[in-house]
């Protein structure tokens, strides 16, 4: 039970440090999504083999959470949660694709080229949607995405679904507080009991969801998702898409370590 709290404690602390006052929380939201989008099609552009191409990319990241008030431990803790599940897919690469390349004047696997490729890709996508999720928050995020005309309603569904999660996780820490008040000492549900529990489990979230849209109805709710007016992007925010677009662009269009690589191997060679 510990742990659903912690859970929506998480979930909840990424609106919470959206508020905060820092030049990245500060830029318009439509300005950061943009940014965020080219960034992830630059990364999933890569061919499987490249890693040294990837490096560069990590700038990004590094440079918004230092502008922003972001606790690391919760950007590593987002980051963690995939790496067991990235590990997975790439981990026997190596045996599948098993024809050799040289490697820092090594000769390797290139499964292991495009397992650190599948490494460097998830880690870098993750933390820029974290880091976009929580300099922005998922209202504001939701207004950005009405403004370049994604359907209504699949905007309201991504909002509501991450709203309920954090109801349903309410409702399955008061039920399991009260299976362990009425079984004192047991360690977890028994195995007869987990159809009940989760009938009752799916009964009480449908309840709470039908307090919750009468609520929102009472509200003025009428179909659509208000999150306020914001302001209109300024000539700061332009810099900010610009700049960071056209330096994806570049790494994409030149192997910087690469290059670098070879520029010094010239110098040392003269």
């Amino acid at each position: 039970m510990a742990t659903i709290q912690e859970s929506i404690y998480d979930l909840r602390l990424l609106d919470e440090l959206a508020r905060d006052t820092n030049p990245i929380n500060d830029l318009h939201p439509l300005v950061k999504l943009t940014t965020t989008a080219v960034f992830l099609v630059v990364v999933v552009s890569y061919d499987r083999y490249q890693v040294s191409g990837l490096l560069p990319l990590l700038l990004y990241p590094v440079v918004i959470y230092a502008l922003s008030s972001l606790p690391l431990s919760q950007v590593l803790k987002r980051i963690g949660w995939v790496l067991p599940l990235l590990i997975g897919i790439g981990i026997f690469n190596p045996l599948f694709d098993n024809h050799q390349v040289d490697l820092l004047g090594r000769t390797v696997s290139a499964g292991w080229l495009t397992f650190l490729s599948i490494l460097l890709k998830g880690v870098l996508t993750v933390a820029a949607a974290v880091l976009l999720i929580a300099t922005t928050g998922i209202d504001r995020l939701g207004w950005a995405m009405r403004m370049i005309k994604i359907p209504k309603l699949l905007v309201l569904q991504l909002l509501l679904t991450y709203r309920y999660i954090g109801v349903l996780g309410e409702e399955l820490a008061r039920m399991l507080r009260a299976y362990s008040l009425r079984a004192p000492g047991q360690k977890g549900i028994k195995a007869e009991a987990w159809g009940s529990f989760a009938g009752g489990l799916l009964l009480r979230s449908f309840d709470r969801a039908q307090r919750v849209y009468a609520a929102m109805v009472l509200r003025g709710f009428d179909g659509d998702y208000h999150v306020g007016q914001l302001r209109p992007a300024s000539r700061h925010d332009a810099v900010f898409m610009v700049g960071w677009s056209l330096y994806f662009v570049v790494v994409r269009m030149v192997d910087i370590p690469v290059w670098l690589g070879s520029l010094l191997v010239g110098g040392l060679n003269r």
